[in-house]
């Protein structure tokens, strides 16, 4: 980015006239401005929310006042804490279950469709959530893929081939299904879904290489592997650069075994 580029705050707001996103107030380095909670659902129909994120009551209520009808059920893209822990209190507060994600198909939102695709990768759990609406087609996509900068592979749950795999599932499903819009679990959306899937391939396959480079050097240990290949990382997610390097070096072991 050159110093002219300024990145735009995100800050949430109306997608459409079924989909809202109410912007968490937990901004840090790992969560960008904070975590996407996703309103889902025709005005004046049930709604279901997804990710409450953290159990801060302020959020959880602007949530309730913000839905455009009865709250039917909460789900959750995967169980990382910025995107779960509010889920018991909204649902104490609203009324209304925390789902998994084996329930999603079962929802009636009348004009709104729900479809759940299993991405692990990011976290074993992860779920990638299909809206199909009047207004559009849509995929939030939790941590799996970020409106900005990438995300971590959160090594021994997360694994690298996995990932991948769920970046190719996600792709075709984009195409497939014409979704139009990307909303991630954090950061600003993205009206260009394949291309930015695309691109996460295309950089963590950069990253391999650079890993092969270091080990190549003598670099053998995450630590001396995470200094050299992510020597720019911002100190606060350092962790988050060493765990994926641990994944990428699971996947290397594996692949590049032969």
């Amino acid at each position: 980015m050159s110093e002219q580029e300024v990145v735009q705050p995100w800050t949430g707001g109306v997608i459409s006239a079924d989909v809202q996103c109410v912007l968490a107030p937990n901004p840090s380095p790992w969560t960008l401005e904070g975590t996407n909670t996703y309103l889902i659902g025709e005005v004046g129909g049930r709604q279901v929310v997804v990710d409450p994120g953290p159990a801060n009551p302020e959020h959880l209520q602007r949530v309730s006042q913000l839905a455009q009808g009865p709250i039917a059920a909460i789900l959750l893209t995967h169980a990382h804490i910025d995107h779960s822990e509010g889920a018991p209190d909204l649902s104490e507060l609203v009324g209304a279950p925390v789902i998994s994600s084996r329930e999603i198909s079962g929802l009636d939102l009348g004009s709104v469709e729900l479809l759940m695709n299993r991405t692990p990768g990011h976290s074993s759990d992860s779920v990638c959530i299909t809206v199909i609406s009047p207004s559009g087609r849509y995929l939030l996509s939790g941590d799996t893929i970020l409106g900005r900068g990438t995300t971590l592979v959160a090594h021994p749950d997360g694994v690298l081939s996995e990932y991948f795999d769920s970046l190719r599932l996600l792709r075709d499903h984009c195409n497939d299904q014409g979704i139009t819009m990307l909303l991630p679990g954090h950061g600003p959306v993205s009206g260009t879904p394949v291309a930015l899937i695309d691109f996460y391939e295309e950089h963590r396959l950069e990253r391999l290489e650079q890993i092969r480079a270091a080990i190549k050097e003598g670099n053998t240990t995450v630590e001396s592997i995470t200094d050299l290949v992510y020597a720019s990382v911002d100190p606060n997610v350092r962790i988050a650069a060493e765990v994926t390097v641990a994944a990428q070096l699971h996947y290397l072991q594996n692949t590049d075994a032969d």
